[in-house]
């Protein structure tokens, strides 16, 4: 494909000396509208050079540039010079880039050799994965998606809420109102129970919380019985928790949660102890932060067990001598930004010059449209069953509008659990929102399956030819506006993958499968795609399978399904 920014900028450069070809690709800007040119070259920066107002400046450029090839035409507008690159070659180049390159089509080789760990998900053993975690584990799915399209090796890893005194807490309940078997049946639900019912119980009888306290430092110690519960927790939980991993096509590397760094804490402290950071404070270790503006960082408490920004420096010093990573990425909420901006700020003080290269990716909260969710209150909504609702709805939509459709039950679970998906990732990941069945439901507007149907009618226009579009294509044929405007938009598909990786914004991508869908139903509702003549029908078709293969790499990074027929 050709990189038409970069030949502007090989161009400008050999004509202004004092600008290098870097220096003027920055500088290139797209005009606000697409009869101004594709891009534009701004000549104020000049002036001071040149001692010359910017127009004139601008004048004297396109003189010394002449007529090219590349360009219908290079004109001044205002202290701009304009180019508007040749719609026969931009067509050529962006189409047949896009068919060549297939899957892999916007996909980069930034990353080569370089390891990116992101961690994403990580909901707590034993409670309920409800809808507040749906927006860590797309963000962070979707996040480890675009780097490994750019080239990087990623490691995804679910640091599973497995340690702590929760889990005194759940053993004491199990050892007094539980049963193993009816837990078995149904886990997460009958442990949130045994979980409720503890708080219940101990706003009573406060005694019960220094019993699951030392029910915790039994299994930090390594005690037998302590152990066994924990473990038969803990699978139980994350037998529930693949489930909906399943459901949504998430897979993960490593499960490693913080019970994995329990035997790497003492190190850590004895470390810690040796670049004299740790302060005893009323029995307990803290590291004082306050020059730094921040909170003094709890390291042990009184008792010497750990927490959790102790587990936390673990987990980072053993990833970076376990994988070496580039990047090590951390998608988790920011109502934990003090706790991030803390122990990243220890692990510098410790004298690790890649602390810079931990990166915390923070998103705003799910609030339920009664109120904030609570696990002690027993007040969540279970992501498995937004999933299983939204593919019911599906099926019903389906079943009124298009009952003859060939495996309708799995393009209702790509199409519902998509609709969910697509809903979390397409506004900015930092703005908190309120759960609403009717708006997750509604598949109307600029939704996923929207966009989806955008593909499947792609599809159906490319079965319904019989035309042969992949060899001898006249793209002199497109010149259409609307056309055109839809060349220019799947040619920023690569530039978009960039940015999202970039600002660690998987919206960036959702937004523009929204432009390409968009841009696409503009097409083909102003154009005759199946006309008689072959020739100009063979061009069209082109287009459309470029439009279709790119809206599925979109779909794909973000983690959504892209049907065929809908």
């Amino acid at each position: 494909m050709i990189d038409f920014k970069r030949e502007i900028a090989n161009i400008l450069s050999e004509k202004v000396d004092e600008l290098n070809s870097e220096e003027v690709l920055n500088m290139i800007e797209i005009p606000p509208k697409s009869e101004m040119g594709d891009f534009a070259f701004p000549c104020f920066k000049l002036a001071k050079i040149f001692k010359k107002a910017p127009n004139l400046i601008a004048k004297d450029i396109v003189e010394s540039i002449g007529e090219n090839e590349l360009f219908e035409k290079i004109e001044i507008i205002g202290a701009y010079i304009n180019f508007t690159v040749d719609k026969e070659i931009f067509a050529r180049s962006v189409i047949e880039e896009i068919l060549k390159m297939g899957d892999k089509f916007g996909s980069l080789d930034l990353g080569k050799g370089k390891n990116v760990v992101v961690e994403f998900s990580s909901p707590n053993i034993a409670k309920p994965f409800h809808i507040g975690h749906i927006r860590s584990t797309v963000i962070g799915s979707a996040l480890n998606n675009i780097y490994k399209f750019l080239g990087y090796n990623t490691i995804a890893v679910n640091h599973l809420g497995d340690y702590g005194t929760q889990f005194g807490k759940l053993i004491v309940a199990l050892k007094a109102w539980g049963n193993r078997e009816v837990v078995e049946e149904n886990p997460i639900p009958e442990l949130l129970k045994l979980y409720v019912k503890f708080h219940e119980e101990a706003e009573k009888n406060p005694e019960l919380e220094d019993e699951a306290r030392m029910w915790f430092k039994k299994l930090e110690d390594g005690d037998d019985e302590a152990t066994e519960l924990w473990q038969w927790i803990r699978d139980v939980s994350l037998k529930e928790f693949n489930r909906v991993y399943d459901m949504l096509g998430i897979k993960f590397d490593s499960y490693a949660g913080e019970s994995f760094y329990s035997d790497k804490m003492p190190r850590v402290l004895e470390l810690m102890r040796e670049k004299n950071l740790l302060k005893k404070s009323q029995g307990a270790e803290i590291v004082d932060l306050e020059e730094y503006g921040m909170p003094p960082a709890l390291i042990t408490k009184k008792d010497g067990s750990t927490l959790y920004i102790t587990r936390d420096i673990a987990a980072a010093i053993y990833r970076k001598e376990h994988y070496d990573f580039y990047k090590n990425i951390y998608v988790v909420g920011s109502q934990q930004n003090l706790h991030f901006k803390q122990w990243i700020k220890i692990i510098e003080l410790m004298g690790y010059d890649w602390a810079k290269d931990c990166i915390h990716v923070p998103f705003g909260m799910v609030s339920l449209e009664e109120g904030t969710m609570s696990t002690r209150k027993g007040r969540v909504v279970f992501l498995e069953d937004v999933l299983n609702k939204a593919v019911e709805k599906t099926k019903e939509i389906i079943s009124e509008k298009n009952p003859n459709l060939e495996d309708k039950d799995e393009i209702a679970k790509q199409v519902g659990i998509g609709a969910v998906v697509f809903q979390e990732l397409s506004n900015n990941r930092i703005k908190d929102y309120v759960f609403s069945w009717d708006r997750t439901l509604n598949f109307d507007g600029e939704s996923g399956p929207y966009v989806q149907y955008t593909h499947a009618r792609a599809s159906s226009l490319l079965r319904k030819s019989n035309v042969d579009y992949n060899k001898n294509v006249n793209y002199k044929l497109l010149q259409e506006k609307e056309t055109m405007d839809l060349v220019r938009i799947l040619n920023k598909f690569p530039e978009v993958v960039e940015d999202a990786a970039r600002k660690y914004e998987p919206s960036v991508v959702t937004r523009y499968v929204i432009d390409v869908a968009q841009a696409f139903n503009k097409f083909y509702h102003d154009t005759q795609i199946l006309v008689d003549d072959e020739e100009l029908q063979k061009a069209r078709l082109a287009l459309v399978a470029a439009v279709k293969q790119t809206i599925k790499n979109g779909l794909k990074l973000i983690g959504v399904a892209a049907p065929e027929k809908m």
